[in-house]
């Protein structure tokens, strides 16, 4: 099944919903910002991205520039940044089964959903 983690108020977000429910597939809607993720959670996701935790922070939000810019940071740290603050995790997020992608640009969705 597929997941995102989605911001309703995000159209990129949107964009990348609309592209799942137009495939026909099966997905979930997690909703990260109502149920914050755990830090196992975020920890296996950054696995299927393939990248690192600084690579899903969200860098331009007035939180990471008020409290974390400028800090030498260790993953753990950010992740749990992260964790406390939701925001700064890079939406939306796209998974199936063992891929995932971050939605942006949304072609990436499409082309996910085409594997």
């Amino acid at each position: 099944m597929i997941k995102i983690y989605h911001n309703p108020r995000c159209s990129k977000s949107r964009q990348a919903l609309a592209e799942i429910e137009a495939s026909g597939k099966d997905f979930e809607i997690i909703k990260y910002l109502e149920n914050p993720l755990s830090t196992q959670e975020l920890k296996a996701i950054l696995a299927k991205l393939n990248i690192i935790p600084i690579e899903l922070a969200r860098k331009n939000e007035s939180v990471w520039k008020d409290v974390y810019k400028g800090k030498n940071l260790s993953d753990d740290e950010i992740i749990l940044a992260m964790i406390e603050n939701p925001k700064l995790i890079e939406r939306p997020i796209v998974i199936d089964g063992k891929n995932a992608v971050i939605g942006r640009p949304t072609q990436l969705v499409t082309d996910l959903l085409l594997k």
